[in-house]
C-alpha cells in the first residue's frame, strides 16, 4: 500500500510546504502550519439534487428568471448585495466575534422565509438557543429550519430532503467533511466545505450564506481562496462598544463594490441608519476647531462624515502622525502639500486625524475637508457649522475635479448647509440646488484665504 503524502498548509494563507517551517515564507505568520494528508479525490461533476447534470448549452437560450432578486425588508442590506438577494449565489459575510453576524443573518432569515424555504446551519449553537433568539428578533412563522449539525455529510442529506431556497451556514469554521483527514477550521477542511457548498448553490439555484471568522488581523480566516471562490464578501465592521455597525462590500459580482449600509444594534436586533449623514453630523460641537464636514462617496451613496484633526507642539525631535478612518499616506502627503504650498510649519506638530463615526474615508475627493481640519487645528480659528468642503489635491496645491458632484451637493443642501466648496472645473451644465451656495476653486492656498479670512 503506497504511504499517504503528508504537507504543511499554513492556515492564513494557505500556503504549503512539504516540511513543517515556524515561519511561513508567504504570509509571514509565525506557528501557522498544520499538518495535511493529501487525499486524491475525485470531484463530482455538477449534479443537481433532481440529479440533472450541466450541458453546454446557447447563450441566446438561456433561460432566468425575470425577477432573480429576492428584497429583503432591510434596504440597506439590499444595497449593498446590488438589489437583493440572488438565487443560486454565495454570500460569505465576515466580522469580528460578537459584532451581530449571527443576529444580521438571523433576522434575514425570518424574512427570506417569507419568499421560500430557509434552512438554518449552525455549528456554534443550539437549536434552543437559536429559538431563543429568534422570538425576540422577529417572526418565526413561516418555512425556516433549524439544524445543529457540523457534518457536511449529513448537511447534505438534509438539503437533498428539504430542498431549501435559502441556506445559511453559520460558521464556515466550524464546519468539516469527514473525508478530509483534518481538523476542523483547518485550510483543507474549509476549502472543501466551501467548494461543496458552492456546487450545491449553483446546481440547485439556492442562495447560500456563510459566517466567517477573521483573524487579528482583520481578514476572513482561512485560504485566501475562499473570497475567490464566492460570489459576494461582505465584511461586518463596528466598534463593539459602540451601537453603529457598518455592513460593507468588497467583492460583488451582482453589484458594486464599496458600497455600505449602516445599521445600530438595539435590544431587539439590528435597526436600520437610513440617513447616516445626520448620525455621522449630529454629535458636532459648535465653535470647536479643527473640524472640517466632507461629502464622501461610499458606492453610490454620497454621505457626509467630519474629519477631525488635533495639532500640538511636539516633545521629541520627530513629530508623530496618527490617523483613524483616513490613509495615513494620504494624511501625510496632504501636510507636505500645506507645508510647502501654504506656508504653515508643520514639521514641529503632532498630527492626529480622525473620520467621526467610524467610518472609512479611502477616496481622494476628501483631501480637501483634510487639509481645511488641519489648517483650523493649527491657527486655531473654527471652521463654519454651514460650510462643507470637497475636492482632490494635487502636489502644487491644485484642486482637481471628483465624480458623481452633483448627487453630493444635492445631499449637503438637504441637510442644511449653505455653502460647499468644490473644484471649479466640476462647475458645468447641471442643476444648483437654490438653498446653497457653490464656490469653486482651483488651488488650496484659495480656499484657506476664503475661510480662514479673518486669520
Amino acid at each position: 500500500m503506497a504511504k499517504a503524502k503528508v504537507k504543511y498548509v499554513c492556515r492564513e494563507c494557505g500556503y504549503f510546504s512539504l516540511r513543517l517551517l515556524g515561519r511561513c515564507p508567504n504570509c509571514g505568520a509565525w506557528n501557522s502550519f498544520e499538518e495535511e494528508i493529501e487525499v486524491k479525490a475525485v470531484k463530482n461533476a455538477r449534479v443537481s439534487i433532481a440529479g440533472e447534470t450541466s450541458v453546454p448549452v446557447l447563450l441566446k437560450d438561456v433561460a432566468f428568471q425575470k425577477t432573480p432578486r429576492f428584497k429583503t425588508k432591510m434596504s440597506e442590506l439590499n444595497r449593498v448585495l446590488g438589489g437583493g438577494v440572488v438565487r443560486g449565489s454565495l454570500v460569505l459575510i465576515g466580522g469580528d466575534p460578537g459584532i451581530g453576524k449571527s443576529t444580521l443573518l438571523l433576522q434575514v432569515s425570518t424574512q427570506l422565509a417569507e419568499a421560500g424555504r430557509v434552512l438554518y446551519v449552525s455549528g456554534e449553537e443550539s437549536t434552543e438557543q437559536i429559538k431563543m433568539r429568534a422570538e425576540r428578533l422577529g417572526s418565526i412563522d413561516n418555512e425556516f429550519y433549524l439544524y445543529a449539525e457540523t457534518n457536511m455529510k449529513l448537511i447534505r442529506q438534509q438539503i437533498e430532503k428539504l430542498k431549501p431556497e435559502f441556506l445559511i451556514i453559520d460558521s464556515i469554521q466550524t464546519m468539516a467533511n469527514p473525508d478530509v483527514s483534518s481538523v476542523q477550521g483547518s485550510v483543507s477542511q474549509v476549502r472543501e466545505v466551501t467548494a461543496e457548498l458552492l456546487q450545491l448553490s449553483k446546481t440547485n439555484n439556492m442562495a447560500t450564506f456563510i459566517v466567517g471568522h477573521v483573524t487579528k488581523e482583520g481578514s476572513i480566516a482561512g485560504p485566501r481562496m475562499l473570497e475567490h471562490m464566492v460570489d459576494t464578501v461582505l465584511y461586518f465592521e463596528g466598534e463593539r462598544h459602540q451601537s453603529y455597525r457598518i455592513l460593507r462590500a468588497v467583492k460583488n459580482r451582482f453589484g458594486s463594490t464599496n458600497e455600505i449600509g449602516i445599521f445600530e444594534m438595539m435590544s431587539s436586533g439590528l435597526v436600520e441608519v437610513l440617513n447616516p449623514s445626520e448620525v455621522f453630523l449630529e454629535e458636532r460641537i459648535a465653535g470647536s476647531s479643527g473640524t472640517a464636514v466632507v461629502v464622501a462617496l461610499e458606492g453610490s451613496r454620497p454621505i457626509l462624515t467630519e474629519v477631525q484633526a488635533l495639532l500640538t507642539p511636539t516633545l521629541f525631535g520627530n513629530a508623530k502622525r496618527t490617523t483613524t478612518g483616513i490613509d495615513f499616506n494620504r494624511a501625510s502627503l496632504i501636510m507636505a502639500v500645506l507645508e510647502k504650498r501654504s506656508g504653515l510649519l508643520l514639521q514641529n506638530q503632532d498630527a492626529y486625524l480622525k473620520a467621526a463615526g467610524g467610518v472609512k474615508l479611502n477616496e481622494p475627493s476628501i483631501d480637501l475637508a483634510v487639509a481645511v481640519a488641519i489648517t483650523s487645528s493649527y491657527k486655531d480659528i473654527e471652521t463654519k457649522p454651514t460650510e462643507c468642503f470637497i475636492g482632490e489635491i494635487g502636489l502644487t496645491g491644485e484642486i482637481r475635479r471628483v465624480t458623481h458632484i452633483e448627487q453630493r451637493v444635492n445631499e449637503a443642501a438637504k441637510l442644511g448647509f449653505t455653502k460647499i466648496y468644490l473644484p471649479k472645473n466640476n462647475l458645468g451644465h447641471w442643476d444648483i440646488p437654490k438653498n446653497i451656495k457653490v464656490v469653486g476653486v482651483q488651488t488650496l492656498e484659495e480656499v484657506l484665504q476664503l475661510v480662514f479670512n479673518n486669520s
